[in-house]
């Protein structure tokens, strides 16, 4: 998908769709009075039928519209203007993008750049804009027989805009662009099934970005982890016939005295629930527990293409859970990296005893902060749905930073509590600590276990086990929260050149 942006006025500008943005009950302003000056009032009229909801993101396709140069106009609900925000932008821009997709129209013109929300910058608002087109156009058909090789949907953008441009705008559009790539990569590998998407699988991706980008990428095998006595991480691998793999990535985007952010991703790329079986309905979902994995990924490709003056390194520890002859057993006492004993209650718990090793294995990096994404507790989905990520961490300017860059993103994660009376459901009468905490907090006490290994930096979790993909008709990886994670990055430059 291309994107360009251009000014002018939306009547004289030849394309296959037109977008407009208009209030809802109020006087056209911007590139819809314009259509409408050109048409003689009949836009205006045509609303007045109300045959456009007022609900924002609802849309009306007019055809040959009187005055435009467009073969079809596309008016877009922005809602009322005084509720006008954040949420009204979203559901507009992402209705626009819903109908571009699917339009027989293979070029666009988009007129909602100047509708930006107040508070917001016009940089915000192409950033947001491009994003939500080029994420609206993904598709998934890697395992089909049959490609739709007339797929419907507008390739070409033009992003029309009353003002002048510049470079910042320029840069806003790459950046959006750059974000809904690494979307795209996420979702393709949260998408593909576990005998696609294996362990090795990952590591290959990870390569392959690494010759793409140029970035530093090592493959760690089982017997390396062994001589590092990652205990926990190979207690979970041992039940599968696929090689774990300990993948390490490093993008040196700013110079190598500065520290770097550390992302660490959950690679289970197919979750049985091991030895503690998981019920059969609903199991296939269980692909998608490597889309921590996957969004480290799908960062990593963002930044690369934006540039990112900064250092980040990714981990990405990934292994299958499965049972078998050689599998962990409830009640196994296994000793991680750091040397702390773990017992193994359920073998379910399976995602925080790959991240404990990874996270003390991050340590080595002297780490400006680290970030840990997981699916990691149905508990988590039960307490904030598939609206936002869990946030846990041990600094509270840290969680400012992910909570306002969610915000921003509108990829939002809100925060749990991280309170050492937690921490006593975690006692074990044969080891330093079970992998589990009982029946209440689940969330809580999977990320009390993690802070046991991540005392040595500032760090927080992301428990994306709502949000990372979707059920029922729409099933499938819905890319987040690479939206979170780059702005938080992209936060971070602004913040240090400031």
């Amino acid at each position: 998908m291309e994107f360009t942006i251009k000014t002018g006025t939306p009547e004289k500008l030849q394309t296959g769709t037109l977008v407009v943005g208009v209030f809802a009950g109020g006087t056209l302003d911007g590139a819809a009075l314009a259509l409408d000056n050109a048409a003689n009032g009949k836009l205006a009229a045509i609303l007045a039928r109300g045959d456009l909801d007022e609900k924002a993101g609802a849309t009306l396709m007019i055809h040959d519209l009187a005055g435009s140069a467009s073969e079809r106009v596309l008016v877009v609900s922005l809602g009322k203007q005084d509720e006008f925000g954040d949420k009204s932008w979203r559901d507009a821009t992402t209705a626009a993008a819903k109908a571009l997709a699917s339009s027989p129209a293979a070029d666009a013109a988009v007129c909602l750049a100047d509708s930006t929300v107040p508070g917001r910058d016009i940089d915000w608002g192409l950033q947001q804009l491009t994003r939500a087109i080029a994420d609206g156009a993904y598709r998934f058909d890697a395992t089909k027989s049959k490609k739709d090789e007339k797929r419907r949907g507008a390739t070409n953008i033009v992003l029309l805009t009353a003002n002048r441009i510049s470079a910042g705008m320029d840069a806003a559009v790459r950046r959006g662009r750059a974000i809904a790539e690494g979307m795209a990569l996420a979702r393709d590998l949260g998408n593909l099934p576990g005998n696609f998407c294996t362990p090795t699988y990952l590591a290959e991706t990870a390569l392959a970005l690494g010759k793409q980008y140029k970035l530093k990428v090592e493959v760690l095998e089982r017997d390396d982890m062994e001589k590092l006595g990652m205990g926990s991480l190979l207690s979970v691998a041992r039940g599968s016939h696929q090689p774990p793999k300990f993948i390490v990535m490093r993008y040196k985007g700013a110079k190598t005295k500065d520290r770097p952010v550390v992302l660490v991703g959950k690679g289970i790329t197919f979750d049985t629930g091991g030895i503690s079986l998981k019920p059969g309905a609903e199991m296939d979902e269980m692909k998608f527990d490597m889309c921590g994995a996957a969004s480290v990924l799908g960062t990593f490709k963002a930044i690369a293409a934006i540039g990112l003056p900064l250092n980040v390194v990714g981990i990405i520890p990934a292994t299958e859970n499965m049972p078998g002859g050689g599998a962990t057993k409830p009640g196994d006492i296994v000793t991680s990296m750091s040397g702390q004993t773990i017992e193994v209650l359920n073998t379910d718990a399976e995602g925080r005893l790959i991240l404990c090793d990874a996270l003390t294995y991050a340590e080595r990096f002297n780490p400006a902060c680290v970030v840990d994404i997981a699916t990691l507790t149905g508990a988590c989905v039960v307490a904030l749905g598939k609206i936002a990520s869990g946030l846990l961490t041990n600094n509270d300017a840290l969680a400012r930073e992910l909570l306002d860059s969610g915000t921003s993103s509108g990829d939002r994660a809100w925060q749990l509590p991280l309170w050492d009376e937690y921490q006593e459901l975690l006692k074990s009468n044969f080891a330093d600590m079970g992998n589990i905490g009982g029946r209440y907090a689940g969330t809580i006490t999977a990320a009390c276990f993690l802070a046991r290994f991540t005392k040595a930096y500032t760090w927080a979790h992301l428990d994306v086990a709502g949000t990372a993909w979707v059920s029922g008709d729409a099933k499938g990886a819905t890319g987040r929260p690479v939206p979170l994670l780059a702005e938080f990055l992209i936060g971070r430059c602004r913040s240090a050149e400031a």
